[in-house]
């Protein structure tokens, strides 16, 4: 099946036009702290510098999250945060920025019924992408199809202990970026990046013609920069829902407007 445009092409122009060592994607939850003030953070983020937005639908079981996120979650969902709602958000982010809504398949299923359903949704919606953190590489088939019959980017995630054999075949079927997990375990700030990044990272390139983004665990400008000479994106969560919640949308443009400034300029 032929790939549609709409989704997929957009993301591919915010990874080769951002004139900086790597594009930037804050991760934001949505509905957190609420609604509006999910969708005001994303707009903040994409005017400090933001290239593309991961938004987060959220989930009572998220397995890949960390403390931060799962807590952002939670509070979402009980101020009634719902996937209809954050499709919304998405909306308003997406006449900024490319955004890749962060969904569980559970949620997929339930919001839409079918693969195929929360697809049209989310392409309704603006999105230009989606990550299941939970759908494994061989069983993404129809869900794949779905998005490429939308023009949704299905971007799938490479862990560090993901072996070649499963890298080159995720890589040939990656659709957008692929989302390079540093650690091993949930997101979350850490003092330091991991050893063997460049390596891990190194192969995922070798695997794929799409750009390789690395998230998890980067909280600093410094990280950021030194996850820039190595990949071609930067994906920073915890430290951006953190920001969400302590200060609101002025909050995460600071931040953001840090992180862009410490990738500096393209070579």
């Amino acid at each position: 099946m032929s790939v549609a445009t709409g989704g997929v092409e957009r993301i591919a122009a915010a990874f080769a036009g951002h004139g900086k060592r790597a594009a930037l994607m804050p991760y934001l939850m949505g509905g957190y702290p609420d609604l509006d003030a999910s969708a005001a953070a994303g707009e903040a983020a994409a005017a400090a510098g933001a290239d593309l937005i991961e938004l987060g639908i959220p989930f009572s079981d998220p397995l890949a999250d960390g403390p931060v996120i799962h807590a952002a979650a939670v509070e979402a969902l009980r101020g009634g945060a719902t996937p209809h709602g954050v499709l919304g958000v998405c909306e308003r982010i997406a006449r900024e920025v490319p955004v890749v809504l962060m969904v569980y398949a559970n949620v997929v299923l339930a919001a839409g019924g079918t693969a195929q359903a929360f697809a049209r949704r989310a392409v309704a919606a603006g999105a230009s992408g989606l990550i299941v953190p939970d759908l494994p590489h061989d069983e993404a088939e129809d869900a794949r199809a779905a998005c490429d019959a939308e023009g949704l980017a299905l971007v799938p995630l490479v862990a560090p202990t993901t072996p070649p054999e499963r890298v080159a075949a995720i890589g040939a079927d990656a659709r957008g970026f692929v989302y390079a997990v540093s650690v091993r375990g949930t997101t979350g700030e850490r003092d330091e990046l991991p050893p063997g990044l460049e390596e891990s990272v190194g192969g995922i390139r070798d695997a794929t013609d799409v750009p390789v983004a690395v998230g998890f665990g980067i909280s600093t400008s410094e990280q950021a920069r030194a996850v820039a000479e190595i990949a071609d994106g930067v994906i920073v969560g915890s430290r951006i829902v953190r920001a969400a919640g302590e200060g609101g949308p002025e909050a995460v443009g600071v931040v953001v407007a840090d992180l862009s400034r410490g990738l500096g300029d393209r070579w």
